[in-house]
């Protein structure tokens, strides 16, 4: 059992560490470069060429069934949904086998969306919160225990 961060913008990798030590896991943070490398033993920093989802598919290449994903990229969420990992997102929200279809139709929508804008207004998240990084380190510690029951 592992934990896979798609790391590019991910403001969680501390507490994923954090989890990761108390249950003894091992951690891949996983990044096209601008990341500082953790001391800690139990992770591995992962630095991949530059390119379009090139972090995405070395991650997607090697979740597997008891393992855990953390990303907001919804295409990589199906992917490791489908190799049986289980997968969230950084503000706690976790992408199932129920829901991944809707994901996936609304992000393709806002995209086509974002598209017919010809003034490009509009956009952009909600800011991350101190009740989203809370709701993460609560769902995470879930998934990790309920993967280490598989």
């Amino acid at each position: 059992m592992a934990i896979y961060v798609d790391a590019d913008a991910c403001p969680v990798k501390d507490e994923v560490i954090r989890v990761a030590d108390r249950h003894k896991l091992e951690v891949f943070i996983v990044s096209n470069g601008g990341l500082r490398p953790s001391q800690n033993p139990r992770v591995q920093t992962i630095v991949v060429p530059d390119g379009p989802d090139v972090a995405d598919m070395w991650i997607a290449d090697r979740v597997g069934p008891a393992d855990i994903c953390v990303t907001g990229d919804i295409p990589l969420a199906a992917k490791c949904l489908e190799a049986g990992a289980q997968v969230i997102r950084h503000n706690g929200e976790a992408f199932t086998k129920a829901n991944i279809g809707h994901q996936l139709a609304m992000r393709d929508l806002m995209a086509d969306m974002r598209a017919a804008n010809p003034l490009g207004a509009g956009g952009g998240g909600k800011p991350f919160s101190k009740a989203d990084r809370s709701r993460f380190l609560d769902v995470l510690e879930r998934l990790v225990r309920q993967s280490a029951r598989r």
